[in-house]
């Protein structure tokens, strides 16, 4: 019997039967890559874990004593809460080199409104936040009415803030000793407390509610882009706004949205810049632009938008401590510091686009 006489037979007993194709068994490496791809802040992840075992084998007790692992989470609370703020805008395609201008402006503001003007501290921190929503909220608008490139709105609006800064505050440091004595509230992200130390205030793990907030915003940001229609929205938006459009997202509430809660994460970013440094000072935080940005590509979200996850650029921003720390007690040239971190952002990258190619 011929191959089509089998075909006409097999077509003939069976014609309500839907075609079946056979499948190939996925080899190890595409399953590695759909794995990666549906975990993506497994890499980080995975780095931050071997870099602390590489560092601890070099230094023994020492690198993991309460004192060493707190100190980095202290050194990166600034980094990590902005990143989780510059996270927000990559998963949708942007990039927001504002942040760190719009953060420190922003403790500028707390700090003039209070020692200046005589207001409430509270208020004072209150309109700071407010500052750092509302240029944030323009950034937005000018992106998603006006389709202005990211790029290029957030270049002006960090030379902008910047030029404010500096005139709003006639280059004007407020001390820390005035801060502590008039207006604690300012600092009170940068208050230490202690967790697991003995009666007389020895040993255990000193925190600061800087590293609170942090935690905090991440995993308010982590519910809300898991578990909320706003969340889902974000990275339809990222991965592919005309789509999103037809399906009905509202692409221009949500662009605008992300950037305005973006100013307002960077607004509590400025508030734990003065606990961290005690006092308010116009040219701190200057590389916190480039910082957040590498926090966020270490931590494996996509420059391309709409695939990460928010915990990525948290691994990220420990990642750069424990290779800051481990380092420094090594004795090494901090230059070699910038050398491997750059070896990191472009790993990074590299994975991503190899991840980018699997198929699902």
């Amino acid at each position: 019997m011929s191959d089509a006489e089998n075909f006409e037979g097999a077509a003939s007993a069976a014609p309500d039967q839907v075609a079946q194709f056979q499948t190939h068994k996925k080899g190890f490496v595409p399953t590695l890559q759909h794995w990666l791809h549906v975990n993506p802040a497994l890499v980080p992840l995975i780095v931050l874990v071997l870099s602390i075992a590489i560092f601890g084998l070099l230094l023994g007790a020492k690198f993991f004593s309460p004192f060493a692992m707190t100190l980095i989470l202290q050194q990166v609370q600034i980094v990590g809460i902005v990143a989780a703020a510059q996270s927000l805008v990559i998963l949708t395609a942007g990039i927001d080199l504002s942040v760190g201008a719009i953060a420190v402006l922003s403790s500028v503001i707390m700090g003039q409104f209070t020692f200046r003007y005589g207001i409430p501290v509270e208020i004072a921190v209150l309109c700071g936040l407010a500052f750092g929503t509302a240029v944030g909220a323009i950034n937005g608008w000018l992106i998603a009415v006006m389709k202005l490139p990211p790029f290029i709105v957030t270049l002006g609006m960090w030379q902008i803030v910047l030029a404010a800064n500096f005139l709003y505050s006639a280059n004007e440091t407020i001390r820390s000793q005035t801060i502590e004595a008039e207006a604690p509230l300012l600092q009170l992200l940068g208050t230490t407390f202690k967790v697991g130390a003995d009666a007389d205030g020895r040993g255990g793990a000193t925190f600061t509610f800087g590293v609170i907030a942090m935690v905090l915003i991440f995993a308010f940001l982590a519910y809300a882009l898991r578990q909320t229609a706003w969340g889902r929205h974000i990275y339809a938006v990222g991965d592919d706004p005309e789509a999103a459009q037809l399906s009905g997202v509202n692409v221009r509430k949500i662009l605008i949205s992300v950037y305005a809660v973006t100013g307002l994460i960077c607004g509590i970013a400025g508030w734990a810049l003065i606990g961290r440094i005690g006092s308010v000072s116009p040219t701190s935080g200057q590389l916190l632009n480039i910082e957040s940005i590498t926090a966020v590509v270490i931590g494996g979200i996509s420059l391309f938008g709409g695939r990460g996850s928010i915990m990525g650029p948290l691994f990220g921003a420990l990642i750069v401590g424990v290779f800051t720390l481990g380092l420094r007690l090594l004795g090494a040239d901090a230059q070699w510091t910038f050398l491997l971190i750059g070896l990191l952002i472009i790993s990074a990258v590299a994975v991503d686009q190899w991840i980018r190619k699997v198929s699902v």
